[in-house]
């Protein structure tokens, strides 16, 4: 019997697999269209395109992990479910008021996004529990008896409770969620206390809500997925990944899926650590452009940033996420000309069907995949190692389409489109890195995503980042980091100390009673103790300040030297972010944090060793393209066929099923040990 362990990364455009041999010494790569209307048709056709190359059985996979955006794109296009909300008398319109916060600052005309529930839907019940957890005021049960008649009445498929300082005492949420199960038993029911345990209203509201949003949702793709995954023969207990970067069971999905909103992109990410540890470059910025967006992030040491908080289609979402920021600019964004003439690239997107034009299935907008065709740096006739044939007379109609409007000849127009698109995409870099006071040119670029290595070379010299790295195989690095990502939850608990109050039994009290909630989730996820892990996390802030830095704590976090440690990193980590430390201000803890983690057994790749082998014998032809307003002869390298030790100068392109990498002139290129292609950017 063949043993395989499979990654599956469902994207916008397409749906990439991989199929490991748990020693890690085969991996089989295959790529096919995403099914938007039901993905579990692509992910059932991919997977058994991956097994039939690897000589492998359904009943052969014994790991099975994947990604996915379909709680994304149900809040991003509001496909959710007709949700209902009971929340603290004098409340209802919270969700609505939010924060002062404007979306952009001088835009005097900006809409705030709809609410998720609406307002007839949002019913009051009497009831307060006090900051302390001190009950003030029971439930009014009439009031309670009410609104379950109207929600049920109303036909909701999902409610959302949210009650003011339930964080501290859930009793209220409590009684209010055993009457819904009585009242609504095939609702879907999302409770404040266990969706989010934390202070701040607002957000608590919303991401209780939007959890109630995309539940029904989820429900229906998980419980399908699950259904064709069993009666084609897979026996793996499935995951799927989360926003934090970990992955979890989908019944555990099922019951949270606000915590795989970020699903896909989170685990590129941790692909891109694995690697880049591997090849020597632990501080990395990570760039994943596929065919709608490009996805940007930071690793320090080795380590992904992430936040507990941040917007996600204009709702705060409070929930453990690497910390990705994201543009629309993929392949398949649309080039435009906005009312002032000038060119825009985005983020509208043609998306797996149509697709750019040169697709031929029907797509006529130009995009800026069909611009790198009439620049020459994409190969003109087909794409996926020949499985996708590519019109390219598509892309030069559509390209000299938008240019006779510009004015622009279609080179002049294509070129354009690229020097838009890189500009965006250099903008979201500096957001992730040069606002939050790290120098590019301390990092390499991890090029990655479908469309990531071709655009890489331009987003490096103009940031002046010395170094590119691209992996083996760029375009399933998703899936690859599917492989690669341990089982992981997050729990927190507010509780507001004064730091130099601090009561080492206190603090100890409220880490071990989140650890012992975490080993609880690990013991339901069937994750062996002897392989269960556990992080500290606080919450810091100065006295008087609104926000708080999230950092790590030391092993011995309740003793003397640990609090005076943990102070320390906060004075440190405030003046990176701020420029400046207060050390003298009084400190506050506020949040406490437990990462539970449950590692999975995986394999480490050897270096090959490196060979002075000629690496012309890889030259499968040469194209003309233009590039810097000139045109240039280029080699068509076949990565394949790159050893480890080749070296290649640019301008040149390498071409490989998942992606093409694009040297350019001035640029050179080695392979490591690892098969990375490591790119001298020549800015140092």
């Amino acid at each position: 019997m063949t043993s395989v362990r499979v990654g599956i990364d469902v994207g916008g455009t397409f749906t990439d697999i991989l199929v490991a041999d748990p020693d890690g010494g085969s991996l089989v790569r295959a790529k096919v269209p995403s099914t938007p209307h039901d993905p579990s048709v692509g992910i059932l056709t991919g997977l058994t395109q991956g097994l039939d190359i690897r000589g492998a059985a359904m009943g052969d996979v014994v790991y099975f992990a994947h990604g996915t955006t379909v709680a994304t794109n149900a809040l991003l296009e509001r496909r959710g479910a007709s949700v209902g909300l009971i929340t603290t008398a004098g409340f209802r319109d919270l969700l609505e008021i939010g924060r002062q916060a404007r979306p952009d600052l001088y835009d005097l005309q900006v809409d705030k996004v709809e609410p998720l529930v609406p307002r007839n839907l949002r019913l009051q019940v009497t009831e307060r529990v006090y900051y302390d957890g001190r009950v003030i005021t029971p439930v009014d049960t009439e009031e309670l008896e009410e609104a379950v008649r109207r929600l049920a009445r109303s036909e909701v498929e999902a409610v959302a409770v949210c009650f003011l300082h339930s964080y501290v005492n859930p009793v209220h949420e409590e009684r209010v969620l055993a009457r819904l199960r009585e009242a609504l038993p095939n609702a879907y029911l999302s409770v404040s206390s266990e969706v989010n345990p934390e202070f701040r209203e607002v957000e608590r509201l919303t991401t209780t809500v939007v959890n109630a949003y995309v539940g029904p949702v989820i429900n229906r793709y998980i419980g399908n997925l699950k259904r064709q995954l069993s009666d084609s023969g897979v026996a793996a207990n499935p995951y799927v990944s989360q926003s934090n970067g970990g992955l979890i069971s989908l019944d555990e999905a099922m019951y949270r899926p606000v915590r795989i909103l970020l699903s896909g992109p989170s685990v590129g990410v941790m692909g891109a650590a694995h690697v880049g540890k591997e090849a020597g470059f632990p501080n990395l910025i990570t760039f994943d452009m596929g065919g709608t967006s490009a996805d940007v992030s930071l690793i320090q040491d080795g380590t992904p940033r992430v936040a507990t908080e941040r917007e996600v289609a204009g709702y705060s979402i409070r929930s453990a996420m690497v910390d990705i920021h994201t543009v629309g600019a993929g392949g398949g964004s649309i080039a435009w000309q906005d009312v002032g003439g000038l060119l825009k690239v985005g983020p509208q997107s043609a998306g797996a069907d149509p697709g750019p034009a040169c697709y031929g299935k029907g797509g006529d907008q130009p995009t800026v995949t069909d611009a790198h065709v009439v620049l020459g740096s994409l190969n003109s006739e087909h794409l996926l190692g020949g499985r996708m044939p590519i019109e390219a007379q598509r892309s030069h109609d559509a390209i000299a389409d938008l240019g006779g409007r510009l004015g622009l000849s279609p080179r002049e127009t294509a070129s354009g489109v690229i020097s838009v698109v890189v500009a965006n995409m250099v903008r979201a870099i500096r957001l992730v890195s040069v606002q939050r006071g790290h120098d590019p040119r301390d990092y390499a670029l991890v090029a990655f995503g479908g469309a990531g290595p071709l655009h890489s070379g331009w987003i490096a010299r103009e940031l002046r980042i010395p170094h590119v790295l691209v992996p083996p195989s760029p375009g399933l690095l998703c899936a690859f980091g599917l492989l690669v990502s341990d089982i992981r939850g997050d729990f927190a608990h507010t509780r507001l100390v004064e730091m130099d109050e601090a009561s080492p039994e206190a603090l100890e009290d409220t880490f071990a009673r989140l650890e012992g909630e975490g080993d609880a989730w690990l013991g339901r996820e069937s994750i062996p103790s002897e392989r269960r892990v556990f992080n500290r996390f606080v919450d810091m802030r100065y006295r008087g300040q609104n926000f708080e830095l999230t950092i790590e704590a030391p092993s011995d976090t309740t003793g003397p030297e640990g609090i005076a440690e943990l102070a320390r990193r906060f004075h440190a980590a405030h003046e990176r972010s701020y420029g400046y430390a207060a050390s003298d201000e009084p400190v506050q803890m506020v949040t406490f944090r437990v990462e539970a983690v449950g590692v999975v057994p995986r394999t480490h790749a050897r270096a090959a060793s490196l060979s002075p082998a000629d690496p012309g014998t890889a030259v499968v032809g040469g194209r003309r393209i233009h590039l810097d307003g000139r045109d240039w002869d280029c080699p068509i390298y076949d990565r394949e066929q790159l050893v480890p030790g080749n070296e290649i100068p640019g301008p040149a392109v390498v071409e490989q099923m998942d992606t093409t990498t694009l040297l350019l002139p001035g640029q050179h290129a080695r392979v490591d040990g690892y098969h990375n292609l490591i790119v001298d950017t020549g800015t140092a």
